[in-house]
């Protein structure tokens, strides 16, 4: 029967569609062909025809089970070969032993019998919760293990009555990793061809002896059940003596084990996800954290949650229903047609064939969740809004008679846990910067996700957490180490406690918080460091804090969200006994939000009983005033903590100790040693002719396991410049290659107590070329040097901003200039600030390569402003540049704002507004919707503004992909070329096009079109310039009418991405 064709990518003869398959992470590559495709799709594995449905409408139509019923799928068919005929494995109506199990325990799951279940349940989250006390605050933790130990546990001695005892031991249980094993591998043995699983030996035996340690416990719990038989009547219980009503026979031995192994996978997999996924979500969002926090205390308080206070909480119950729409654990299942039908009203499916319903995807369709479907908001779930959705809108525990049995158990342990562990804890990510990745097995789960559980109520302290943008562990940069806290001498203990706090997205607040740090012995204080998170309502009093943080776009730092959100909502006095100081740092270019952050803790912290010490300082990061504004303010900050505390100063406890330990005649051959945080350079070219600045297009290989949207941000860890580090090498007269050990009496960021090269340091731990402050002037200044670098130094002094910002002169350039200077090595690295991580735009989407993203950027290659005869370099330009195939790079994905991505409505054009490699961005969102446009799908043209020199120079892209995707009919192209304006209309710069073709802006505009500009302030100014301009002339208004009629017509359709 004819209809209309099911889209389907491209294919491989024989294979099908194999290889379209993410073997390890298989729901990522179903959730891109759906946001490539759309609604539905078809897929050919090895013969075997999937049909994909992704929409709501689809989800709906196919859980009628008139017309549809349960197939068990390649996957499950794997997992038939432990767990048989069990509840969820079993095919029906084929065997009939999952009927009889059915009837039988059914009613085991009822809410009176699961209520009955809640000491046992209550028994094992105290062991989870006496593990997180007793090992610390400090303690890394991995939650999706703990949840599993919890959920295993849980379920074995709630319905079986067995003991795992997990948390008794150090690693998982052997049937917790042979699970996990077993489940892989059956979900890569359904996409394997026959042949070449039969010859892979080591795998099959891996997979038997998997499935003999599964039964072997299995059989274990069996065995002592019988032999001692619980008091009370537990779920096996059921199994071995109950009976059938509908027929009088029970379950066979054979039957009870395979219902059993269902049990202890199906019954902890999921729910240790669902916990896993929450406890992301409520630290991904501060707010939603704050208002069950404030839930719990209202209606439990102190006292443990017992089953009557279950369902009770509404707040609760809409974090778990959202949680588990974004992450649904099980987040696909198979039907088929009973018979021959058509779905979605055009599409033949014959009878028997596998559809998958990807409630993953259809969780997010906006056409029920709405434009912000991604966006984790428990609110849509309060309030009879959960009750008034669409029928079947949201299943993430299956559907129907073929549903999940346990979900009733499910849903109690996952309340009784998060209640019992908010009670008692702060939860903190150990990586701020974290965003989601998945790992699958049967189910998916957040990967490489690790927190930090800090006693509520307990008293103050502050906890050094690694640096967001110099993490040494388990994160996204590698593992090498690059932030370390020093050890502190027993000098150093004695002294008074200071306390370092603060916020930071780029680095320059950690680096004055860092400064701060490592300055304090020196005028008496011991100093702690850690971010502002670390410290929600844990603030110390038994020595002054003092807080460093930042604005952006008005929203604080990411490892300061859950600290600004818990300061905002304190009442009454509750700051009262603490002394603070806070320095800000900020952008005027964000008129409206400059230094909103710092002086919104500033105020409340007064308004809360602490006692200011000093003035808020402030500094401009798009100014020269940053660093000499805290300079200044650090002088201040100190003599009034050293007359407050009564402290003495001594310049020689803040030192930084220097050994050489090798005369570096012998070259060291320790070698890096790659992990998952390691990207791989793939290609690197030079997009520009010689006579442009030059702009390059790099691709890297993801880190395995990494994702990311377009519009996101490559994070890049760079090292200094080979030549600048010769410089530094040849001004101090050591070899590259000579050893030195450093070591310190407070908090640093260098690598201490161990022999590194003196070139590694130089290399990849300091700012070589960052401008000098006020306070190295100083410290060069007090420095031997003769009269005439004196009277230089001097004269630089006297015009910060011009002699020193501006010309971008460093400590290394003065240094240079003035030989005579006696600074010593440990000195000069102790004035540098710690190496930055460098965020630039990915340049692809997903949709190309899930695995890829590419980069195009500019490097900074110009003449030295100071008149030095060499170039100025960009540190990560250079770096990039530099790279060639093959090479391995410390990076990571960071989101973008979440106003920075492409919308999910195919139907609303994007207006795009860049220059130069600003265009980096507009390239991954055209890709997109060239991906899904080539997929059949319709999508509205959009609008690309793109400013450069000249058509033959620096015209990025524009005879490649921008000019197939305009063929396409994916987007209109409208140059500005600033040197040959007679190509581009008359147009120099962006904002010109942008005015000469104000009828196609106001037509995208009408067209619920959505406006992004990235580039320079220079260039975003200049774009809304010219847009009120048009606004003001269309409507007839004055200045300030037409702008506020701009802020007004673009809430939430205008979204920028400003650098310099």
């Amino acid at each position: 029967m004819p209809g209309t064709p099911i889209p389907t990518p491209p294919a491989v003869p024989f294979l099908g569609h194999v290889n379209t398959i993410d073997k390890d992470l298989p729901i990522r590559s179903l959730d891109l062909l759906a946001r490539q495709y759309g609604e539905i799709y078809q897929l050919n594995v090895l013969g075997d025809k999937r049909i994909f449905v992704n929409s709501y409408a689809l989800q709906n139509e196919t859980s009628d089970e008139k017309r549809f019923a349960k197939k068990i799928s390649s996957n499950l068919n794997q997992v038939r070969n432990a767990a048989g005929d069990g509840l969820f494995t079993a095919r029906v109506p084929e065997e009939q032993n999952w009927y009889i199990a059915h009837r039988l325990l059914m009613p085991c799951f009822s809410a009176a019998n699961v209520y009955g279940m809640t000491e046992d349940m209550m028994d094992i989250i105290s062991q989870l919760t006496l593990k997180w006390e007793r090992f610390g605050s400090k303690d890394v933790i991995d939650p999706a293990s703990d949840f599993t130990r919890l959920t295993l546990d849980a379920i074995s001695l709630c319905a079986m009555s067995f003991r795992l005892n997990s948390f008794y031991r150090e690693d998982l249980h052997p049937f917790a990793h042979a699970m996990g094993d077993f489940l892989i591998e059956s979900g890569k043995r359904a996409n394997r061809p026959t042949i070449v699983q039969s010859m892979m030996s080591s795998t099959n035996a891996k997979y038997e002896e998997d499935q003999r340690i599964l039964g072997q416990l299995v059989n274990q719990i069996l065995e002592e059940h019988r032999a001692h038989p619980p008091a009370k009547q537990d779920i096996l219980s059921v199994m071995l003596n109950g009976r059938d009503k509908e027929t009088g026979l029970g379950l066979s031995d054979e039957n009870i084990k395979n219902n059993l192994l269902t049990f202890l996978i199906a019954g902890h997999e999921t729910t240790s996800g669902m916990l896993t996924f929450t406890v992301y979500y409520l630290l991904k969002n501060p707010a939603t954290m704050r208002k069950l926090r404030e839930e719990i205390d209202t209606l439990i308080g102190d006292r443990p949650m017992a089953s009557k206070d279950v369902n009770k909480l509404p707040y609760l119950l809409a974090v778990l229903r959202e949680s588990l729409r974004l992450g649904p654990t099980a987040p696909a299942r198979s039907v088929a047609p009973l018979e021959d039908t058509t779905i979605g009203g055009k599409y033949f499916v014959e009878k028997g064939t596998s559809i998958i319903i990807n409630t993953y995807n259809a969780h997010r369709d906006t056409a029920v969740w709405g434009e912000d479907a991604e966006v984790f908001k428990p609110e849509r779930m309060l309030d009879g809004k959960f009750e008034a959705l669409p029928p079947n809108a949201w299943q993430p525990f299956g559907f129907g008679t073929r549903g999940c049995i346990g979900r009733p158990f499910a849903w109690q342990e996952a309340q009784l846990a998060l209640v019992t562990i908010l009670q008692r804890f702060d939860l903190v990510m150990h990586d701020p910067t974290y965003e989601l990745a998945l790992k699958q097995t049967l189910t998916i789960k957040p990967h490489n996700f690790f927190i930090h559980a800090l006693p509520r109520k307990d008293r103050s302290r502050v906890f050094a957490l690694p640096s967001a943008g110099l993490r040494s562990e388990r994160t996204a940069l590698g593992s090498a180490q690059i932030a370390s806290s020093g050890t502190v001498s027993a000098d150093v203990a004695k002294l008074q406690p200071l306390y370092v706090l603060y916020g930071s997205n780029t680095g320059n607040s950690e680096s004055f918080a860092q400064r701060l740090a490592s300055d304090a012995p020196a005028h008496g204080f011991r100093a702690s460091i850690g971010t502002l998170d670390s410290a929600s309502e844990h603030l110390p009093k038994d020595g002054p804090l003092v807080i460093v943080t930042a604005s952006f776009e008005g929203q604080p730092a990411d490892n300061a969200a859950h600290f600004f959100e818990w300061l905002t909502n304190t009442e009454g006095n509750v700051l009262e006994g603490i002394k603070y100081a806070i320095f800000g740092c900020g952008n005027r270019e964000w008129v409206k939000t400059y230094q909103r952050v710092p002086t919104l803790i500033d105020e409340t912290f007064a308004e809360r009983g602490a006692t200011r010490l000093v003035e808020r300082g402030e500094g401009d990061a798009g100014g020269a005033e940053l660093f000499e504004a805290f300079d200044t303010w650090e002088d201040a900050l100190w003599k009034k903590l050293s007359s407050t505390y009564a402290t003495t100063s001594n310049a020689e406890a803040a030192g930084l100790n220097l050994k050489v330990v090798s005369p570096g005649t012998a070259r060291a051959s320790v070698l890096r040693q790659p992990d998952t945080a390691l990207g791989t350079v793939v290609q690197n070219k030079v997009l520009t002719s010689p006579n442009a600045p030059p702009k390059r297009h790099l691709e890297f290989a993801l880190p395995e396991g990494t994702t990311y949207r377009a519009g996101d941000y490559l994070a890049i860890l760079p090292v200094n410049p080979e030549r600048i580090v010769r410089r530094a090498l040849a001004r101090f007269g050591m070899s590259a290659e000579q050893e030195i050990e450093l070591s310190t009496g407070g908090p640093t960021s260098l690598p201490v107590n161990k022999p590194v090269t003196v070139s590694s340091v130089l290399s990849g731990y300091v700012e070589l070329s960052q401008p000098a402050t006020t306070r190295d002037l100083d410290i060069l200044l007090k420095t031997k040097n003769s009269e005439s670098s004196l009277k230089a130094l001097q004269a630089l002094s006297s015009n910060y901003a011009e002699n020193v910002f501006k010309k971008r002169l460093s400590v290394l350039d003065i240094l240079e200039e003035h030989p005579d200077i006696d600074l010593p090595l440990s000195a000069f690295l102790q004035m540098l600030p710690s190496m930055r991580i460098r965020q630039y735009s990915i340049s692809s989407s997903p949709l190309w390569n899930a695995q890829h993203v590419t980069l195009t950027i500019s490097v900074l290659d110009a003449p030295a402003l100071s008149g030095r005869t060499e170039p100025f370099l960009g540190v990560a330009s250079t770096y990039l540049a530099g790279l060639r195939a093959g090479d391995r790079v410390q990076l990571s994905v960071r989101a973008s704002n979440a106003a920075f991505h492409p919308p999910s409505d195919l139907n609303v054009p994007l207006v795009m507004m860049c220059a130069g490699s600003g265009l980096a961005p507009m390239r991954g969102f055209l890709q997109e919707r060239a991906m899904q446009k080539q997929a059949g799908r319709e999508v509205a043209k959009s609008l690309l503004f793109f400013g450069c020199r000249n058509p033959r120079e620096d015209y990025l892209y524009g005879d490649a992909e921008l000019k197939q995707w305009s063929d396409l009919g994916v987007v209109d192209v409208r140059p500005a070329f600033s040197r040959s304006t007679a190509d581009s209309e008359g147009c120099q710069y962006v904002q010109d096009r942008v005015l000469f073709n104000k009828a196609e802006v106001i037509g995208a505009f009408l067209k619920g079109g959505k406006f992004f500009v990235c580039g320079s302030s220079k260039i975003a100014n200049g774009v809304k310039q010219v847009l009120v301009e048009i606004i003001k002339e269309s409507r007839h208004l004055d200045d300030e009418a037409a702008l506020a009629a701009f802020d007004e017509m673009m809430n939430g359709r205008y979204a920028t991405d400003i650098f310099e």
